[in-house]
């Protein structure tokens, strides 16, 4: 990345965050950014190898937007920082959360069927659309080791325990009427994630 780059893609993290400074400022102390800003930067500051950054930056969400879950892919970014600054036990936690989200971006991200799982999509992020957005391929030079850590991770009693359960649940979800057991069902999905906090 030539220095002009560089310098563009900081311009641009500092124009996203006077644009979210302007928008708290405009809802009187409230954050509302419908634009959907706030998703932006960890994106940028992973181009620019600045996991310190990356990390200041979702610590500065996870206060400002402490009901914001996120979505997928910005799930899969605040894991690779995790896991470049080191906090590899924050990594594992926020690697669950990701495939809580969309259960086939780590698959996708690992070019493999190692999560040989009966999948059962149910979040509103269609496949074709993560194949089309992820802009992370673990052949990047930058991420083999975080893709390495990864592959190993997918592999844990860990991982395959929360994944199978979350699988077994949104298996029996689908087809499941609404009343008492399906309140059942979504209450203990919920509990999954509400475990790794």
């Amino acid at each position: 990345m030539t220095p002009k780059q560089v310098e563009r893609i900081q311009n641009k993290i500092k124009k996203i965050k006077r644009e979210l400074a302007k928008d708290k400022k405009h809802w009187g102390g409230f954050y509302h950014d419908g634009k959907g800003l706030r998703y932006m930067p960890p994106e940028l500051y992973l181009k620019l190898k600045d996991y310190s950054g990356a990390l200041r930056y979702f610590n500065w969400f996870e206060k400002n937007f402490p009901e914001d879950s996120g979505f997928p892919i910005f799930l899969f970014e605040w894991t690779i920082t995790l896991f470049k600054k080191n906090k590899i036990k924050l990594a594992e936690k926020k690697a669950l959360e990701t495939f809580y989200s969309n259960t086939y971006l780590i698959d996708f991200f690992l070019e493999n069927k190692l999560l040989n799982f009966d999948k059962s999509e149910s979040s509103n992020w269609e496949y074709s659309s993560l194949v089309e957005n992820l802009e992370y391929s673990q052949n990047t030079e930058e991420l083999i080791d975080f893709s390495e850590w990864l592959k190993e991770f997918t592999k844990t009693k860990t991982f395959y325990g929360f994944a199978n359960n979350l699988i077994e649940i949104e298996t029996k979800l689908k087809n499941e009427p609404i009343g008492k057991k399906r309140s059942k069902l979504v209450s203990e999905k919920y509990q999954l994630l509400e475990n790794l906090k």
